[in-house]
């Protein structure tokens, strides 16, 4: 472990390289375990309303397309919550924005089991959904800023997966629950869960070790937390625990496009934008061209699912590869959905090829999208983290709002299958080609990896002369 002193003899320690010496341990496990548990709730919440959806419908007497602005209502507080919270979480903290995430989706689902009125509805999805929206991005940083460097995507990936599992057993949990108890059951659950969460995370979860030593007060905090990594490790009582990164100061956001961050961060965004645009079209659409191409609404339904199948695989095979490639891997995850995008309404007509071509989609973007929210974290310096994340995914989910908006006008004019996928197609490769030129940039060091901070040494190789101080 390095150890430097302090003019007056103080021992410091470096926390990063401090954890990035440790091996993965049963401390990390149980946060990576912890922050899962609050994003399998995160998913279950924001996919309840498309599962109840049909019920109630028709217990208001709605038509399909009244529901269109309760579900653009929760999105738009996602994007609002992750652009809100992410910067705020860099200000005060990560566990207190989880805290108060949680606890703000868990009392607006519990809230929507009770409404009456489709406009009561909206304005509570939307609240929900800003808790919705604040819980992802800081979770990510704070797996991200507990894991050691070589193991980073794999365990911000791993810990991803509580997402997708609960977005996926929650239509599970609500075909067993709505005939029996109708579709408010399952935003009494969808509420009473995360409430219970909660003061097992205000116990039970930490605050981000390197943002206390950012912080610079809290030395005997860190050190405990910093024992809990290495339960070996012995501190002296005057040990000063730093992080070799700037303390930025002033308005979190702007700091995104200073120090040489701009390039990386636009491109950033637009992998973001793009990837959770062709996700959401892809989502929203395929049962719907399936049928059209003449698959059985169940088969179509079934047949659909192979997206998130393969996301799933995706996310617990990819983290390795991430780890070592770095936006390389990205570039190439998405390079390969766009012919497996393009190849669905071309193969429509044969069951076997266009569920593999889909299945493929779904490893290439779900897993991309994954590996990206890693990849921003490990960016990133811990002044901004979650900033980073937050307006990443934020950015993203104006994709997310805007990819089935444009999937139904194409379907509106008529295209035909192989159109609308091509269409999706080229939205992969926009993502790809941000991707690769993320990885012409991260190359500049010969590695192909983008490190934390690293937008400083960017600067650095540009401009000789500057810096590389925040």
């Amino acid at each position: 472990m390095p150890l430097f002193h302090a003019p007056d003899g103080a021992p410091i320690v470096d926390v990063a390289e401090f954890i990035d010496a440790q091996p993965v341990g049963g401390f990390q496990i149980r946060l990576l375990l912890t922050c899962a548990a609050v994003l399998f709730l995160d998913g279950f919440d924001t996919a309840a309303i498309s599962y109840v959806a049909p019920s109630l419908a028709r217990e208001w007497s709605l038509s399909k397309g009244a529901l269109v602005p309760v579900f653009s209502a929760g999105l738009f507080g996602l994007m609002i919550g992750a652009l809100l919270f992410g910067p705020l979480a860099d200000r005060i903290g990560r566990k207190k924005i989880i805290l108060f995430s949680t606890l703000a989706f868990g009392l607006g689902a519990l809230v929507t089991a009770f409404v009456h009125d489709v406009n009561t509805l909206l304005v509570i999805r939307f609240l929900t959904g800003l808790g919705l929206g604040g819980a992802m991005p800081n979770t990510i940083a704070l797996t991200s800023e507990f894991s050691p460097h070589r193991r980073r995507a794999t365990m911000v990936m791993a810990m991803f997966c509580g997402f997708s599992v609960g977005a996926a057993l929650g239509g599970f949990l609500a075909a067993g629950l709505i005939p029996y108890f109708g579709w408010r059951s399952v935003f009494i659950v969808g509420g009473v869960a995360p409430l219970l969460l909660v003061p097992l995370l205000a116990l039970k979860l930490p605050e981000s070790v390197r943002f206390l030593a950012l912080a610079g007060s809290a030395d005997a905090r860190v050190a405990q937390l910093l024992g809990r990594v290495n339960v070996n490790a012995m501190f002296a009582p005057v040990t000063r625990f730093t992080v070799h990164e700037p303390q930025l100061v002033g308005m979190p956001v702007l700091h995104l496009f200073r120090n040489g961050r701009t390039l990386v961060t636009l491109l950033l965004w637009v992998v973001f934008f793009m990837s959770l645009l062709d996700l959401y079209f892809l989502s929203s659409w395929l049962p719907t061209v399936l049928t059209d191409l003449g698959a059985s609404v169940s088969a179509a339904a079934a047949i659909g699912s192979m997206l998130q199948v393969g996301g799933v695989v995706a996310i617990c095979v990819l983290g390795v590869i991430i780890d070592r490639f770095s936006f390389r891997a990205l570039a190439l995850l998405y390079f390969v959905a766009v012919f497996a995008v393009g190849a669905i309404g071309q193969l429509g007509h044969s069951v076997a090829f266009v569920t593999l071509a889909i299945f493929i989609a779904g490893f290439c973007i779900v897993g991309g999208q994954t590996a990206a929210n890693a990849l921003a974290a490990a960016y990133y310096p811990t002044s901004i983290r979650s900033s980073g994340v937050g307006w990443a995914l934020g950015i993203g989910r104006v994709g997310s709002i805007v990819g089935p908006v444009v999937g139904g006008a194409l379907m509106t004019m008529q295209w035909s299958a192989g159109e609308v996928f091509m269409a999706a197609a080229a939205a992969a490769l926009c993502a790809a080609l941000a991707a690769f030129a993320l990885s012409r940039l991260a190359g500049m060091g010969g590695t192909g990896r983008v490190e934390v901070g690293q937008a400083d040494s960017f600067e650095a190789d540009w401009h000789p002369s500057t810096s590389t101080g925040a």
